[in-house]
C-alpha cells in the first residue's frame, strides 16, 4: 500500500496523462493519415490533369507527346507514373517512367468520373491510383481512362517516421508534464507540510495550537484539531484537581484510622489487633498512591514531552546516596551529554526513582545507568550487582503486588507503577541479566 500522498496523486495524474496520450496517438496519427491522403489525391488531380492538357485526339486516335510537362513523368525510376487505357480497358500509352514498371491495373470505365483508390498488385506491392474518365479532348469525342499512380512506400514511410516522432514527442512530453505536475504537487501540499511542522511544535511543548494561516479547505481539520488541544488540556486540569481533591480527602480519615490504630496499641491485650488495623491502614495508602500516580504519571495525548536525562539520574543518585549511605554504592553513569527521554518530567522520575530505589536496596555496592541512542528507538537501561532475578520468576516481578524481596517493607506495587508508566508512553520494560551480576532493567523507547 502507497502511504505516500503526493506519490498517489503523483501515480494517479501520470495514469490519467498516459491514457490521454495513448487515446491521442492514434487519434493524431489518423488526422495526419487523412490529410496526407488528401494531398496525394490532389497532386494525382493535378498530375492527371497535366496528361489531359498534353493529349490529342486524330482520326479516332490518341496522340500524347514523347515529354510531358511533368518531369516526373518521364524519368525512369520515378515514383509517378502515368497511364492511358481506352474504353475496353486497353492500354494505349504509358510514361517514360513506366518502362521498368509492370503493373496490371484494370480500369473501371463506369462513367462516374474520377475515382481515388488504394490498389494491391499481385507482387503486393501497393499504389493509389487517381482515375479520370475523359470523354473530349480538344473538344472532340474521345473515351479513354487517363490514370496516375504512385507507390504507397513514400506514404508508409512519411506515417511510420510520423509514429515515431509522435512517440517521441509524446514521451518527452510526458516526462515534461509528470515534472511539472510533480512541482505542482510539491507546491500543493506545502500546506500539510506546515501544519505537520505545527503539530511537531505542538507535541514539543513550543506552541498550543495550530495557526489559522492556511488554506481554506484545512482550516475546517485544524479548528477540530485546536478545539481536541484545548478539550484535552481542560481534561488534564480537571482530572489532576480531582486527584488532588482525591488525596486530600483520603488523607483525614487515614490519619484518623492511625491515631486510633496507636491508641489502641497502647494497650497490652490489643497490641496484636493494632497491628494488623495498622498494616491494612499502610496498604490503603500505598494502593491508594499507587492508583493516582498510575492515573496522573500517564502520556499526555498530542504533547510529547523531551526531558534531559542526566540531571534527573544525577538528582536520584544524590538522594539515593544519602539514604543507603551505609551501603557505600558505587554508581557509573553511562549517559551521553545531551541525551533526552521523551516523557513528562514528573512520570521520568517516578519510573527513575522506583529502578533506582530498587537497585539500590538490592545490590551489594554497585548500579550502573547507560542510555544508548539509536534510529530504531532509544534504550536506557539501570543495572546492578544484586542477587538478580531467576528467569522463571521475572514475569511474576512486573505484576502489582509481587515481591521476591520480603526482607524490606513495601506492597510490591513500585515495578507496577514503572511498567503502567512505561506502557502508557508505548515503551516496552524487559529484564535481563546484567554482566555486573545482578539484575538489568531495560527500557525500550519507540523511534519517533
Amino acid at each position: 500500500m502507497i502511504r505516500s500522498l503526493r506519490l498517489r496523486l503523483m501515480l494517479g495524474a501520470a495514469t490519467l496523462a498516459v491514457i490521454f496520450m495513448l487515446l491521442m496517438l492514434p487519434a493524431l496519427q489518423g488526422a495526419f493519415s487523412l490529410a496526407l491522403r488528401g494531398a496525394i489525391e490532389q497532386r494525382l488531380a493535378s498530375d492527371v490533369t497535366t496528361m489531359i492538357s498534353a493529349a490529342r485526339v486524330e482520326d479516332g486516335r490518341l496522340l500524347m507527346p514523347s515529354l510531358l510537362p511533368g518531369e516526373q513523368f518521364n524519368l525512369p525510376g520515378s515514383r509517378l507514373l502515368g497511364y492511358v487505357y481506352n474504353r475496353q480497358g486497353q492500354l494505349v500509352w504509358r510514361s517514360l517512367a513506366t518502362e521498368d514498371q509492370h503493373i496490371q491495373y484494370h480500369p473501371h470505365y463506369d462513367g462516374q468520373g474520377s475515382q481515388f483508390a488504394r490498389v494491391r498488385e499481385a507482387s503486393g506491392e501497393e499504389y493509389f491510383v487517381y482515375d479520370v474518365e475523359v470523354k473530349l479532348l480538344g473538344g472532340r469525342n474521345a473515351a479513354f481512362s487517363i490514370v496516375a499512380l504512385q507507390p504507397l512506400r513514400g506514404y508508409q514511410q512519411t506515417i511510420d517516421g510520423l509514429r515515431q516522432k509522435l512517440y517521441l514527442g509524446f514521451g518527452a512530453a510526458l516526462l515534461v508534464l509528470l515534472g511539472l505536475l510533480w512541482m505542482g504537487l510539491t507546491w500543493g501540499l506545502r500546506a500539510l507540510r506546515g501544519i505537520s511542522h505545527e503539530l511537531d511544535q505542538v507535541e514539543a511543548g513550543a506552541r498550543d495550537s495550530l495557526s489559522e494561516e492556511h488554506p481554506s479547505e484545512l482550516l475546517r481539520l485544524t479548528d477540530s484539531l485546536n478545539r481536541l488541544l484545548r478539550s484535552e488540556r481542560e481534561q488534564r486540569i480537571r482530572y489532576r484537581d480531582s486527584l488532588d481533591d482525591l488525596a486530600h480527602s483520603l488523607k483525614t480519615p487515614l490519619a484518623v484510622l492511625q491515631g486510633v490504630s496507636e491508641n489502641i496499641a497502647k494497650r497490652p491485650e490489643d497490641v496484636e489487633q493494632a497491628r494488623v488495623l495498622q498494616s491494612q491502614i499502610e496498604r490503603m495508602s500505598q494502593q491508594i498512591g499507587y492508583q493516582l500516580q498510575r492515573a496522573s504519571l500517564r502520556k499526555s495525548g498530542l504533547v510529547r514531552h523531551y526531558v534531559p536525562l542526566r540531571p534527573v539520574v544525577q538528582s536520584l543518585c544524590n538522594t539515593l546516596d544519602k539514604v543507603y549511605r551505609d551501603k557505600q554504592v558505587t554508581v557509573t553513569l553511562d549517559l551521553p551529554e545531551h541525551c533526552q527521554v521523551a516523557m513528562e518530567e514528573g512520570a521520568l522520575l517516578e519510573m527513575l526513582g522506583n529502578l533506582l530505589e530498587n537497585a539500590y536496596r538490592l545490590c551489594l555496592g554497585e548500579v550502573k545507568v547507560s542510555f544508548l541512542a539509536s534510529p530504531l528507538g532509544d534504550e536506557l537501561c539501570v543495572e546492578d550487582d544484586g542477587p538478580g532475578v531467576p528467569q522463571h520468576q521475572r514475569a511474576r516481578v512486573l505484576e502489582r503486588g509481587e515481591r521476591l524481596d520480603r526482607q524490606n517493607p513495601g506492597q510490591g506495587i513500585g515495578l507496577a507503577v514503572v511498567k503502567d508508566i512505561i506502557e502508557s508512553y508505548s515503551a516496552r520494560l524487559t529484564l535481563d541479566d546484567s554482566p555486573l551480576g545482578g539484575a538489568a532493567f531495560r527500557i525500550h523507547f519507540p523511534a519517533y
